[in-house]
């Protein structure tokens, strides 16, 4: 949602919550009745509300010369930006397993963890499982897994590549808060075998349960996130995890992408636009789904168009208005360091360098 995306390929970028994602096939009633208990006490409240941000690609803004600039006008660290100037405590990154260049492979992803670290931040690995983009449009297997034939030699390779990951990770005293096993899987993921359509899940959950039982082998304490896009989407939320409930799969929080704008108008008209229908979908969602799962929320992304400033700040403010300390845990913007137009993304929350009003929302609440 491949490395470098071209503006013409960014439809396709569903892991940047495009909101013409297809969801996956699903039945025609797919909310199943209210279950009596949820799937298990988790519903205590979070130690503290995470304010955060998805930075991945800025290893390689940083390597194209880009800059940030402080309060004061000086050249800054975008990172120390973001934690002094906008509120963030928590940072979340990417791994692929091995990509055509070195962005998001694991000496990238431990470059920034470990700058992260020193910042102080709260961490969430957000384990893709391919060498590129996973989103519900892209689900690749890994080249170095292209000839594991059975569903058992997957799910093993699954649960190395977190074990590997992880370890390295604490050998260096760094704990990640929060694990996602794959990134917007309302399809499932390392297809074909682990696609998820219909009332079928094939391989996927043998795969989570990898990845999750690695995560609490390696670094117990910390919080295995099951994603998907589209978190104003009751009835795909509802047929999934019902579905991930009968086959399952093990998790400790539900996951969501929200990217509340459309797209209006041509020419000078032409415009884009928070809908906050969106918005009040995913509030309704959020409750809805903690109280039916037993299990707290986190948007994992976040993001709005980088003209969209002051209307992203509205509806952050919402968010966090509504939810902070109920049953959302926290909020991460996707890429908000982002120039404009960078890898074809219109997304980000910098504008020449310094911070907009939608990432500063999390400042001020």
């Amino acid at each position: 949602m491949l490395l470098f995306l071209s503006a013409i390929l960014l439809p396709t970028l569903s892991a940047c919550g495009s909101n013409d994602d297809e969801p996956p096939q699903k039945p025609i009633t797919p909310e199943a009745p209210e279950p009596d208990t949820p799937d298990n006490d988790n519903t205590t409240i979070p130690v503290s509300f995470a304010k955060g941000a998805d930075i991945s690609w800025l290893t390689e803004i940083e390597h194209k010369g880009h800059e940030f600039y402080n309060d004061k006008g000086e050249t800054s660290d975008a990172i120390s930006i973001l934690r002094d100037e906008c509120g963030i405590n928590s940072i979340r990154l990417r791994v692929w397993v091995e990509p055509e260049h070195e962005w998001n492979g694991i000496a990238d992803l431990m470059a920034k963890a470990r700058r992260a670290h020193v910042m102080g931040m709260r961490l969430m690995i957000d384990f893709h499982l391919s060498d590129t983009w996973a989103d519900p449009a892209n689900q690749k297997v890994p080249d170095a897994w292209k000839n594991l034939k059975t569903g058992e030699e997957l799910a093993s390779a699954v649960k190395r590549h977190v074990t590997e990951v992880l370890g390295k990770l604490k050998n260096e005293n760094i704990h990640p808060e929060w694990v996602q096993i794959g990134n917007e899987t309302s399809g499932g993921m390392l297809w074909e075998s682990g696609r998820v359509q219909g009332n079928t899940v094939g391989e996927f959950v043998r795969y989570f349960n990898a990845g999750a039982e690695a995560v609490k082998e390696t670094i117990p304490d910390a919080k295995v996130i099951l994603h998907l896009n589209n978190g104003h989407d009751k009835d795909m939320f509802n047929w999934f995890f019902d579905l991930m409930k009968t086959n399952g799969a093990k998790y400790d929080m539900i996951g969501m992408s929200l990217y509340p704008e459309t797209e209006s108008g041509n020419g000078s008209s032409w415009q884009v636009a928070i809908d906050n229908s969106m918005v009040n979908s995913c509030i309704d969602n959020i409750n809805l789904l903690s109280k039916k799962y037993g299990k707290h929320i986190m948007i994992s992304e976040i993001g709005f168009h980088h003209s969209n400033g002051i209307a992203g700040k509205a509806a952050i403010e919402k968010l966090l208005k509504d939810q902070s300390g109920k049953t959302l845990a926290g909020i991460f913007y996707w890429e908000p360091e982002a120039p404009e137009g960078f890898n074809g993304y219109h997304k980000g929350a910098f504008e020449k360098g310094r911070p907009n009003e939608a990432i500063k929302a999390f400042k001020s609440n």
